[in-house]
Parts: C-alpha cells; sequence; structure tokens
C-alpha cells in the first residue's frame, strides 16, 4: 500500500502547499482511493505537482463533516467525473465551533454522487467503513467547543458523523481517522489495528501541568498496543513533540508531501 499525504497543517517542501487541513491518496493492491479533501482544492495542485493522478480515484471517504476535511470536494468533482463519495448520513448536521459554522457546504447536497453510510459499510472485499459505537466510548468525548445545532439549540458534539476507514493488506489492519473526535483512546481499544495513520486530536490539550499528565496518559495508553502511528494534522505538532519519546520509533509525523509505503 501506498499513501500519498496531499494536504496537510506543515510541509517541508516549498513546492507544495500546506492548509490546516488534511486528504490522503491511498493505493492498495486493488483500489484507489482519496480520504478527505483538505479545506480547499490545493490538494489537487499538490497531487499534480507530486505526479499523482486524481482522474484515476475510484472512490472518494469523507471522515466527518467538517469544512478541514471536505471543504476541498466541491473542486474534486469537477475535477474526477466518476468516483462515488461515501460519508455519513449526520455529515450534514449544522456543525459550529462557537459561532463560526465549520459544516459541509449544502450545495454539495446537489450531487448524485453522494453515498451516505449508516453503521459498518464494506466498500470491498478487504475495505470498510465504520462508525465507532457508543459501547466504544470508556474514555469520556471532549468537544474542545465544538457544538451541532439541533432544532436552532446548539449542543455540545458527540460526533455521531465521524466514520473510520479500515483497510486490510498484506495480513495487516490499516486504520485511517481523520481527527479522532470521538477519542483516539477509545478508537484505538475498538479497532486495534496494526497501523493508524490520521489526526489523534491532542492540538486543544493545553501545555501545562494537568495537559502534561493528560498527553502522558493518552500516551501511555496507546503505547500498550503493537501499532505504528503516522499522525498529523490536528494532533498538534508540540503536544507530539511531547509524546513522541513514549513511542520511540513506534511513532511519525506525517506532513504535506510524506509518501509511506506499507
Amino acid at each position: 500500500m501506498k499513501i500519498s499525504v496531499l494536504i496537510e497543517n506543515t510541509t517541508h517542501n516549498n513546492n507544495l502547499l500546506p492548509e490546516h487541513g488534511i486528504s490522503l491518496y491511498i493505493e492498495t493492491n486493488n483500489t484507489k482511493l482519496l480520504f478527505d479533501t483538505g479545506q480547499s482544492g490545493k490538494f489537487i495542485q499538490n497531487a499534480d505537482t507530486m505526479g499523482i493522478s486524481l482522474q484515476d480515484v475510484d472512490m472518494v471517504i469523507l471522515s466527518h463533516g467538517h469544512y478541514d476535511h471536505a471543504g476541498g470536494l466541491s473542486s474534486f468533482l469537477k475535477y474526477n467525473a466518476k468516483a462515488p463519495v461515501f460519508l455519513h448520513k449526520n455529515a450534514f448536521g449544522q456543525h459550529f465551533h462557537g459561532e463560526k459554522y465549520i459544516g459541509l457546504d449544502p450545495e454539495l447536497l446537489n450531487s448524485d454522487r453522494l453515498i451516505f453510510t449508516d453503521g459498518i459499510f464494506p466498500l470491498k472485499e478487504n475495505i470498510t467503513l465504520s462508525p465507532l459505537p457508543h459501547s466504544a466510548l470508556t474514555v469520556p468525548i471532549n468537544p474542545y467547543g465544538l457544538s451541532v445545532k439541533i432544532n436552532g439549540k446548539l449542543f455540545p458534539e458527540d460526533f455521531s458523523h465521524e466514520q473510520y476507514l479500515l483497510i486490510e493488506e498484506n495480513s495487516k489492519k490499516i486504520l485511517f481517522s481523520g481527527c479522532s473526535h470521538k477519542g483516539i483512546v477509545n478508537i484505538i481499544r475498538y479497532f486495534q489495528p496494526d497501523i493508524m495513520v490520521g489526526g489523534l486530536h491532542f492540538k486543544d490539550i493545553p501545555l501545562n501541568h494537568n495537559g502534561y499528565t493528560v498527553l502522558q496518559q493518552y500516551a501511555e495508553c496507546l503505547c500498550a498496543y503493537p501499532i505504528k502511528y503516522y499522525v498529523g494534522h490536528c494532533t498538534g505538532e508540540p503536544q507530539f513533540d511531547y509524546i513522541q519519546p513514549f513511542f520511540g520509533k513506534n511513532i511519525t509525523y506525517i506532513y504535506t508531501g510524506t509518501t509511506l509505503i506499507i
């Protein structure tokens, strides 16, 4: 499997454009997938610079209904005329961060290429989309100020629109999580993959005494599993620097332009 990071918050390559968001191009033995689309069409420009043809993408996965993961979808739909888009049935909820709307563009509902998922959703024999069941939430979710508007009232997010991509190939389980809003410890305990790629959502954990304690507790829980982590986006670079010594070689930060061979 080959994974190319088309967009991420940072880059080490001056020829590539970073932005707050994430988009991954995934080539399996028989399928080409796009996992999230960043917040704009910049990922398409980066793909061209990296020599990747997004015309060949077979399917698109949206991890959840936030702008920094799906804002580039309208650009992709114009660029690629065939790939279906799989997103959770709750992805078009009214999602907010404070007073700022951070949800999807309602105009996207005019597309006939959207396929809404609910529960475990097989895409191919070895490729599955799955939510995280409520029973798996052994660690409480912290919405970090994110909310959803229902009947005109704001409620703390429960992230019911978040889903995860699981690919089983070459005797390995590779899990893709856009932001891990439902708690990375909950997610890892439930799926127990061999490899995890995506965001850990540690960026809002303060770098103070209490925050360091929380980060250490999370790191120790995650290190209990024999998993290789490739993380970025909402993980937070300072938070990554703090947890990295706990993981050693089992964790790597990804940037715009990173290529992984698994």
